[in-house]
């Protein structure tokens, strides 16, 4: 009995639910554009809604969330559509739908609009809220996520580059993963094979070298390593790079790049770690034509593409003093 036991324990999936980890926040489900999505809120004041990167959930923002409800913000952090503890529908993970998500969201918490604060996809998904639902959205801030178009952009241009060995790190080749993923089913089975292992080396990679050395950046990764194995995650993960791809060759890839080419009407933060060498600082600093007024950038030194965990103290109070500045009369 104790044999054929250990394989079925081996091959459960961890619930839905285990993503909601306790802290001074409270977990709830919201509906919103026909699907469920799970937050966990803490604080009052304006709403600053909090959208995570790849590979990532909700409490990714763990440390912003405190930090921003002690300045007297309103802080949710969301598990975005085909993560954590949200529905993972079998469609919906193209630009438009997305940012239809973000949109109803901040209606269903009741706000007339909202501070977004994205990281890596959560952050080039903010970029498409303001453009797409700008009366929604109070200001930007883009951690880690260049516009779309300018990404776009230096991946054109870089892409006879990357084909040849021996040249500096450019962006085609730094998001070569992308170009996988679009495969069948093998991305999900490499991704989640060994519970999850395939996070840590891509944490690793992704870090800057003095958080990837530390002894929280281990702890970091196992959570994060379970929150992929949840069911569903993973092919909805890799939906997101399907349709960035393949959208650059259909209709709808057009009309969203010309719908999203637009100088925001709101102040937009860039943060970006300068060893970033997912989505290069470059790329960010390209980005400028996109900002609304009273924008600005900074660039953090030592760090790689994970700010919001690397160096969580210093973004917490980049991101507060730039949200205060906004509300600010």
């Amino acid at each position: 009995m104790a044999n054929r036991a250990g394989p079925a324990v081996a091959r459960r999936r961890p619930d839905p639910s285990s993503v909601r980890i306790s802290g001074p926040w409270a977990h709830r489900d919201v509906s919103a554009n026909g699907i469920r999505l799970h937050v966990a809120e803490v604080g009052s004041g304006p709403l600053v809604l909090l959208l995570h990167g790849f590979a990532e959930f909700w409490w990714s923002w763990r440390h912003q969330m405190t930090e921003l409800a002690g300045a007297g913000f309103r802080a949710v952090a969301v598990d975005l559509r085909g993560y954590g503890d949200s529905d993972k529908p079998p469609r919906g993970y193209d630009g438009w739908t997305l940012s239809g998500d973000v949109a109803g969201l901040i209606k269903a918490l009741g706000e007339r609009n909202a501070h977004l604060v994205g990281h890596a996809w959560g952050g080039m998904l903010a970029w498409t809220v303001g453009s797409l639902h700008p009366r929604l959205v109070r200001s930007v801030s883009a951690v880690s996520a260049p516009h779309p178009l300018a990404l776009r952009e230096a991946v054109r241009m870089a892409v006879p580059a990357a084909l040849l060995p021996g040249r500096r790190v450019n962006q085609a080749r730094a998001l070569s993963h992308v170009y996988t993923a679009q495969l069948p089913l093998w991305p999900e089975r490499r991704l989640t094979r060994d519970h999850a292992l395939a996070v840590e080396p891509l944490f690793r990679r992704w870090s800057g070298p003095a958080w990837a050395r530390s002894a929280e950046f281990g702890e970091v990764v196992a959570i994060h390593r379970k929150a992929m194995m949840v069911p569903g995650v993973a092919h909805s993960a890799l939906e997101y790079y399907r349709w960035a791809l393949r959208s650059q060759l259909r209709r709808d890839g057009r009309r969203f790049a010309d719908e999203v080419d637009r100088r925001l009407p709101v102040p937009v933060l860039r943060l970006h770690g300068d060893a970033d060498r997912y989505l290069l600082a470059a790329i960010a600093r390209a980005s400028g034509s996109w900002c609304g007024p009273r924008s600005s950038y900074r660039e953090l030194a030592g760090i790689g593409h994970l700010p919001q965990q690397e160096a969580p103290e210093e973004t917490s109070r980049i991101l507060i003093r730039f949200l205060s500045a906004v509300d600010s009369p």
